[in-house]
Order: C-alpha cells, then sequence, then structure tokens
C-alpha cells in the first residue's frame, strides 16, 4: 500500500472517530446538563462541566493543529490539560454531595 494513501486514511478514520466522540460527548455533556437543571444538584453540574471539558479536549489537538498552526505536540499537550481537568471535576462532582 502506498504511503500516502495509508496516511490519507488513517487522516479520515482520525477525523470520523474524533466527530463521533465529539457528537457522543456532547449528548453525554448535555443529558448530564439536563440532569442538572431538572434536579438542580449541584453535583450533576460538576459532572455536565467535566464531560464538557473531556469532549472539548477531545477534538481540540486535532482542530488547533489544523486550524490555528499550532504544534501538534503543544495542541497534544492542551488537549492533555483540558482531558485531566475534566476527569478531575468529573471526579469532584462523584465524591461531592
Amino acid at each position: 500500500m502506498n504511503p500516502e494513501a495509508a496516511g490519507a486514511t488513517t487522516s479520515i478514520a482520525l477525523t470520523v472517530v474524533k466527530t463521533l466522540s465529539l457528537l457522543v460527548g456532547g449528548l453525554i455533556t448535555f443529558l448530564a446538563y439536563r440532569a442538572y437543571r431538572r434536579a438542580a444538584h449541584r453535583s450533576l453540574g460538576l459532572l455536565a462541566a467535566g464531560f464538557g471539558l473531556v469532549t472539548l479536549g477531545l477534538v481540540l489537538a486535532g482542530t488547533l493543529y489544523e486550524l490555528l498552526n499550532v504544534s501538534l505536540l503543544m495542541g497534544i499537550f492542551l488537549e492533555s490539560l483540558l482531558m485531566l481537568a475534566g476527569f478531575l471535576v468529573i471526579a469532584y462532582s462523584l465524591y461531592a454531595t
């Protein structure tokens, strides 16, 4: 297989997976936010915020690299920071009462 064709195929597959991750993560964030609005529990609001941060982090590296010419390594670093922050907020929301 041609290395350029393999790279293009991988790039398309990555774009599809990241798009699906954005859609599913957005849905989870929306559902958690809706539950927060219905029940008015602070922990559900934090859970929604955490899922929002994780979802944003999932798509950040490629977006920064493609649209803003940020280096891929810096994009991955920022993506990882957002995901870490999201997971910390999720963990706190599950711990807090």
